[in-house]
This record gives C-alpha cells, structure tokens and sequence, in this order.
C-alpha cells in the first residue's frame, strides 16, 4: 500500500482494514451460508416446515430491527468497543447454534446473532470512515470493503456448500468463531479510533422503541407475505403498523435534542440517494442468489459444493468492478456516474437470465450474465459505500453506517419475499395449464422443472426493472463531485461540505 508522509494518519491503518473486512465478511455471508446447511439442519433437528423459515428470519428480524440502535451506540460509546463487543457475542452466539440439540435452541442463538450483528456491523463500517480519510487510500480502502459487502453473500453459499457436504451443518456456524476471533486479535492490536468522534448525546430511547418495532414489522410482514400472500390480515396489519410506526419515528427524531438518527443524515440528497438505491439493488441481488442456488441444484442437478463454486464468477466480477474499476475512478468521476451505469451493467446481466431454460447452458447463458452482475454490482457498490458517509459528521458516522446496513438487510428480505412470491404465483399459473395433459411420470416431472424455471424467469423480470429503478435513483438525486477530496464541515454544524481537489489516484 502506499505510504504517506501525513503524520496524522494511523500507521497501522492497512492492517486495521483486514480485520475490518474479515469481521464484515463474516456477517455478510452468514446471510447465505445458513441457507445451504438449512436442509440438514431441518433433517439433524427435526425442525418443521413451518419453522424452518424461523431459521433465517429469527436472524433477520434482530439484526435489521437493531441496526439503527447498534450504530447510536457504536458512536456513544465508542466503534471500537462496540466492534469488539459485537464480535464475542457473535462468536458466541454462533457456538450456540452450532451446538443446538432442538428448534428453540437454534432459534434462540439465531437471534441472538442477528442482536450481535446489528452491533458490529455498523461499528465496522463507521471505524473505516473515520480510519481512512485521505482521498486515495479512501478509494482503495471501500473498494475492499465494496467488494466483500456485495460478494459475501456468494461466499456464504460456497462456504455454506463446502462445509455442509464434507464436515457438517454445524461448521455452517462454528466457522464464524474463527472468523471472530483473528478479528478480536486484530482489533485489539492495530485498530485505532479517534476519540475526538464520539457522540456524547443522551440516547432517544423512544426512538429507539419506535425504530426497532418499525423496521421488525417491516421485515416480518415481507417474510409473511412470502408465506401467507399479500391480502392475508396479518400481512396488511404488520404493513399499516410498520408504516405508523416510522412515521411516528420520524416525528419523534425532528423533535428531540439527541436523536437516534439525525434527519441530517437521510435527508440530504446524496446520502438518501445513496440509501434508496442500494436497497433496490439487493432486493433483485437477493432474489437471484436463491433462484440461481435452487436452479443450480433441483433443476440442473449440482450438487452444494458445485453449486456454491458455479457462483464464483459473480464473485470475481465483483471483486473485479470493486477494485479495479470503482476504486480507481472514484477519485477522477462523479458517483452517479460510476453508480448509474454500474446498475445498468447489473441489469443487463439479470436481463441474459431471463432467458433461462430447463437445458440452458451455464456456459453459453449463466456464466456470462453472472460477470455482467459481478462487474455492475461491484462498481456500483464501491462509491455507494464510501458515499454513504462521506461529509458525514463523525460523531454520526456508526449511524449512517447503520443506514446503509439497514437499507441493504430490508432490501434482502424485500427481495427475498417479494420475488419468491411472484416466482411461486408464475408456476403456478404455468404448470395449471400444462399439468393436466402429462402422459407419463417422466413428462410430469419435465413439465414440473420447467413451470419452475418459468416461474424464476418471470421474477428475474421484476429485478431487471427494479435495478434500472435503482440505476435512475442514482443518476438522478446523487449529484455530488468525485470523492477527490477531504471533506470539511462547515461552520453551521450541518452535512454542508467543501471539496478540496487533490490529486487522482495512481496507477
């Protein structure tokens, strides 16, 4: 890495961010990585189909309902402190689970991963934004970070598959205690946090109240819309109370003196850009990785390891758009104009999917539309997470951190529910008509994969359209100039910010 003559950056600052992005990797593909050994674990457990889905959304109920909260408490407190805290618990927490002997058990420790993420997640995100500050090395820096916050997931599922099939469902969760704990070493030793960032402020413990209740609703009528459909009472009540809920949230943050979540932070036009964008582009992310993981495996026959390294590509598309080209144009270009075409590229990748059939091909079909998303998603993600709290003041960095947390944790289970819907209806439909006139097992059983790849194809529509929403977002409400600079607040305590040039960086 490159060294610098400034005496006030940490010299250990390249270090810090390898533990940063091992303890942010293990959260991100503990999203997915539970998914692969979930069969096993229903099996091991004697979980019932109706619990099972508890299995994932104990998890993402806690962890989206709490980010808010966690990321308040990484800036009172301190993000080191409360990057170290999330990281034991969650290396607890992980233990647990792998070491359930009944449903409850599992459940319990789910939660309380998802408690322990919605801690950590935030406060590693922040300690970035205020580690690493000078222009170039920013860019690098989030291009690392980008790259594990959009390929994580991808990981899990290849992780998920290898550690399934050859050790056992466990490992799917004893793994995290390794992860936790090269990162606790780590971060003891070489991180290092500014003191003067702190947020000395009371906490709103009725926005908190209302936050967490809100955004739980949220997430949990998405998950019952997947389960019990879209006019089902208890989906259409958890929605209204959802929505009465943050409006009431966002009254109380105008009104209070130490809000949980400054409306400074949302309200300013990049930043919100920044938060609506990335939050439709995992919607349509979410839904692909199970559509293309249950194609993979039930239609084409891989098994979960072969399934897991078929998404490779996706993941070095990512690490490809992150680094090599997010990275080293963020300092020479506007945000928008990496963003914009980076959802565009991502689309036209989803788009190639909506051509799927029973026989496609994974090379002539799956593999090429899988590094169109890789590189898409990737540059898109790399300038979005820098921007996310860039010109932030740092005493609400963990916050806006959260937000970008939140925005990605509800766009997944969005994305998730929503497609899987509107996948399940289109098979339906498909196979109605079609099933009646089988003459034999092996045709039923034909017809049978291809209303299901009929279904897929249909839902992979819906996230063409959502991306490109996403890509117009982020052309038009994200504005600022190149992140060729340091960011100065102004004397109104405000998000106002001047840029001062320096130089692009160097090849």
């Amino acid at each position: 890495m490159p060294a610098t003559d400034n005496p006030q950056l940490d010299p250990k600052r390249w270090k810090a961010l390898a533990f940063i992005a091992i303890a942010q990797l293990m959260v991100v593909l503990d999203a997915t990585i539970v998914n692969i050994a979930l069969p096993s674990a229903q099996r091991d457990l004697g979980i019932s189909d109706g619990n099972r889905q508890w299995v994932i959304t104990a998890y993402t109920l806690a962890f989206g309902g709490l980010l808010l909260f966690g990321g308040r408490i990484a800036d009172m407190v301190g993000r080191k402190r409360t990057f170290i805290t999330g990281l034991l618990g969650f290396a607890g927490a992980s233990a647990l689970g792998g070491a359930a002997v009944n449903t409850g058990m599992l459940l319990g420790a789910r939660a309380l991963q998802g408690a322990f993420g919605a801690l950590l997640a935030p406060a590693a995100l922040s300690l970035l934004a205020v580690t690493f500050t000078e222009a170039r090395e920013r860019a690098k820096a989030f291009g690392i970070y980008g790259a594990i916050a959009g390929g994580g997931g991808a990981i899990g599922l290849i992780l998920g598959g290898v550690l399934t099939e050859y050790l056992n469902w466990r490992w799917a969760l004893y793994v995290n205690v390794i992860f936790a704990v090269v990162a606790v070493a780590g971060a003891i030793t070489v991180i290092r946090e500014p003191a003067e960032g702190r947020n000395r402020g009371r906490l709103d413990i009725p926005g908190v109240v209302l936050a967490t209740a809100g955004l739980v609703s949220l997430v949990y009528g998405f998950t019952r819309a997947e389960s019990d459909g879209w006019g089902a009472q208890v989906t259409i009540g958890l929605f209204v109370a959802a929505a009465v809920l943050l409006a009431a949230f966002a009254l109380v943050e105008s009104k209070v003196k130490a809000p949980l979540l400054p409306l400074r932070v949302v309200t300013e036009r990049n930043r919100g850009g920044v938060y609506a964008s990335l939050g439709l582009a995992v919607i349509g992310m979410f839904g692909l990785f199970l559509f293309l993981t249950y194609y993979l495996q039930v239609v084409k026959g891989y098994s979960p390891v072969v399934s897991g390294v078929a998404f490779l590509p996706m993941v070095a598309g990512m690490i490809t758009g992150s680094t090599q080209i997010g990275a080293r144009l963020m300092t020479r270009v506007r945000p928008r104009l990496l963003m914009g075409p980076g959802f565009v590229v991502a689309a036209l990748g989803m788009l190639m999917l909506t051509q799927l059939k029973v026989d496609s091909s994974y090379v002539a079909l799956i593999l090429p539309a899988q590094i169109l998303l890789g590189l898409g998603m990737g540059t898109a993600f790399m300038p979005a997470m820098s921007l996310s709290t860039h010109g932030v003041q740092p005493r609400d960095a963990g916050v806006a951190s959260a937000m970008v947390n939140t925005s990605q944790q509800v766009g997944g289970s969005i994305g998730t529910a929503l497609l899987n819907t509107i996948a399940a209806s289109a098979t339906t439909g498909w196979a109605a008509a079609r099933l009646a006139g089988a003459r034999s097992a092996a045709e039923l059983q034909q017809l049978k994969l291809q209303a299901m790849v009929h279904g897929y194809s249909v839902a992979i529509w819906w996230a063409v359209g959502i991306l490109a929403v996403a890509a117009v977002i982020a052309t038009v409400f994200i504005n600022t100039g190149h992140q060729g600079g340091t960011t100065v607040a102004s004397g109104s305590g405000q998000d106002e910010i001047e840029e001062i040039a320096v130089p692009v960086i160097a090849h």
